[in-house]
């Protein structure tokens, strides 16, 4: 099993003609050969990292390493705190669904997009309800100019595919 911290070169594996050293105390020594960074980093009794590997020449600290493989973790973990999870709700609607129903899954829908979620309305007809399916088109219009406030279908235009109609929307920017 491979370590998120395989990549990072330490003391003997940094491989470049000349390294820019930045030492225990934070300050910047200048550019050297690593075995005299590496000579630098032991006489301080820390580890030489290799911080930015793409520089040109290469910057290394010299720092514990342990304690830096710490601070990486804690900074993924916040990182991952902060992100935000969008979920897809779905609401589910009948092309000869009571006003009041439809009122309750509107509702809903404007509930979940404030909460910054993505909503899937799925209007499915059965058995000859396909037949006359302006009926159900005409419900998934008014729906889309309900929830324009609130959010935007994904897709230009709803279309009947299946026996049912699907659509997106999610959340307007704040």
């Amino acid at each position: 099993m491979s370590s998120p911290f395989d990549n990072i070169r330490i003391n003997e594996k940094i491989q470049a003609p000349s390294v820019r050293f930045i030492d225990a105390n934070g300050e910047m020594i200048g550019v050297m050969s690593p075995k005299e960074a590496l000579k630098a980093a032991y006489d301080a009794g820390v580890d030489l990292v290799e911080i930015s590997p793409n520089a040109d020449p290469p910057v290394c600290k010299a720092l514990d390493f342990g304690k830096y493989k710490f601070e990486l973790q804690k900074k993924k973990v916040e990182e991952k705190k902060k992100q935000k999870i969008v979920l897809i709700k779905e609401i589910k609607l009948k092309p000869r669904i009571g006003e009041n129903d439809y009122q309750v899954k509107l509702k809903a829908a404007i509930k979940f997009l404030e909460d910054g979620d993505k909503v899937k309305m799925n209007m499915r007809f059965r058995g000859r309800e396909v037949s006359h399916s302006e009926f159900g088109m005409n419900l998934v219009l008014r729906f889309i100019g309900d929830l324009a406030p609130y959010g935007e279908p994904n897709s230009t235009y709803p279309r009947l595919e299946n026996m049912q109609i699907n659509l997106t929307f999610s959340s307007l920017k704040k």
